[in-house]
């Protein structure tokens, strides 16, 4: 399968407020896909998602979940105190980054750790600012003025 770059530059001359986005599109171009650890997205309700991650080996306090600016990181170490001399080692014990890019009014709701499965409970809560709302018209005025009323 052949690799394909695509150029964004015409993209960015005529576009204003999207930088996130573009950034977004050019990092998952030039990005070698780790899959480790595995994980799922999955889509529990209109406004509700959930991200579970697979880490099979590892206790809740090797784990550390941050969300900032957007982005959802969850990081895991496995703490060196058992030495064991393994014959054959299945289970992967290495250290792991992995990042999330969420998107705008998405926010952590829960984090849950059961039976070796990280769970991310995720919720999108619009603002009311910036939900859509009906604006009135005022009768009765002519179509060039505009009526101001006091505050």
């Amino acid at each position: 399968m052949a690799r394909r770059t695509y150029d964004l530059n015409p993209l960015w001359r005529s576009t204003v407020g999207f930088d996130r986005l573009f950034d977004l599109l050019d990092e998952t171009q030039h990005r070698t896909e780790d899959t480790y650890p595995p994980y799922n997205i999955e889509r529990i309700g209109e406004d509700r998602y959930q991200i579970s991650l697979a880490l099979a080996g590892f206790s809740p306090d090797e784990i550390a979940v941050t969300a900032e600016q957007n982005v959802l990181t969850v990081e895991g170490r496995k703490s060196d105190k058992d030495q064991h001399e393994y014959l054959y080692q299945g289970i992967s014990a290495r250290p792991f980054k992995r990042q999330f890019n969420l998107a705008y009014y998405v926010q952590v709701r829960a984090v849950t750790f059961d039976n070796g499965l990280l769970r991310v409970e995720l919720v999108r809560e619009i603002p009311e600012a910036m939900k859509p709302r009906r604006i009135a018209i005022n009768g009765g005025a002519s179509a060039g003025q505009i009526t101001q009323r006091a505050a």
